[in-house]
């Protein structure tokens, strides 16, 4: 019998407990806010990561939100947009987000995360061009299946913490399959804090599976000549009017405790 690979496995599943064994204090985070969830950091020049729920932290779930951080790739790289200032005019429908019923350039669509901004936006990319670039990317599952407009709302498409990582590691180190520019662009806008101490790159992203509410946070932090990725994703069946500051407020509070923020 080989035992190597058995030797591996095993290896693999004690490393794995070390880490959430180490990391079972993180969950106090989650309860302050009434939610269940995982947590997922990863120290660039260390190559370590941090996790709270490693088997939840590789679970797929809907992007929600923070695809924006892809279609904002997608559309700048195949030329639909020139650019972080291309504005697409408001379609007057008046939306319960006041910020959204404008006419909005990318960089500020973002921000406030219009989603009409981005269902028009990959609109203008269309299905075989986003479905190319998806897959180019590797991107979650890489199905854009259920609407142009929907695949990361109520679609199929689905993404783990792992993968969420991965994929920035990818962007912040410009490694992406699309061009340094089209990058360099995407970093500009998803930058949230910039201090003397630190920047805070990130996006938020909150919907709705199989009737249980969604959150994201995900980004990274430059500090001190590290980069900390970091993928926070939080559920709730009724979430409370804290379940949208609860994302970053959880986030903020583990960096906190391991001195990154």
């Amino acid at each position: 019998m080989n035992i190597k690979p058995i030797i591996a496995i095993i290896f693999l599943l004690l490393i794995t407990k070390i880490f959430s064994q180490s990391d079972q204090g993180l969950k106090k985070f989650l309860d302050e806010y009434n939610v269940k969830g995982s947590f997922l950091l990863y120290d660039m020049n260390n190559d370590n990561y941090v996790i709270f729920d490693s088997a939840r932290c590789s679970v797929r779930f809907t992007p929600a939100s923070t695809f924006k951080i892809a279609n904002s790739i997608i559309g700048l790289e195949t030329g639909v947009i020139p650019d972080e200032n291309f504005v697409i005019p408001w379609d007057s429908v008046k939306r319960n987000i006041e910020a959204w019923n404008h006419d909005l350039d990318m960089k500020t669509a973002i921000k406030v995360s219009a989603v009409p901004y981005y269902q028009k936006l990959a609109g203008l990319v269309g299905e075989k061009r986003m479905q190319e670039f998806i897959t180019k990317l590797g991107y979650g599952n890489m199905d854009i299946s259920g609407g142009i407009d929907q695949f990361w709302l109520n679609g199929k498409l689905r993404i783990s913490q792992f993968e969420q990582i991965k994929f920035l590691v990818k962007l912040y180190n410009d490694s992406l399959p699309v061009s340094k520019r089209t990058m360099g662009i995407v970093k500009s806008i998803i930058l949230l804090e910039d201090t003397l101490r630190y920047k805070l790159r990130a996006k938020t992203g909150w919907g709705n599976q199989e009737n249980v509410d969604i959150g994201w946070f995900v980004g990274w932090i430059e500090k001190n000549d590290n980069v900390y990725f970091f993928a926070t994703n939080i559920e709730s069946e009724n979430p409370d009017d804290n379940f949208a500051a609860a994302r970053i407020k959880i986030t903020k509070n583990i960096l906190h405790k391991y001195e990154i923020y």
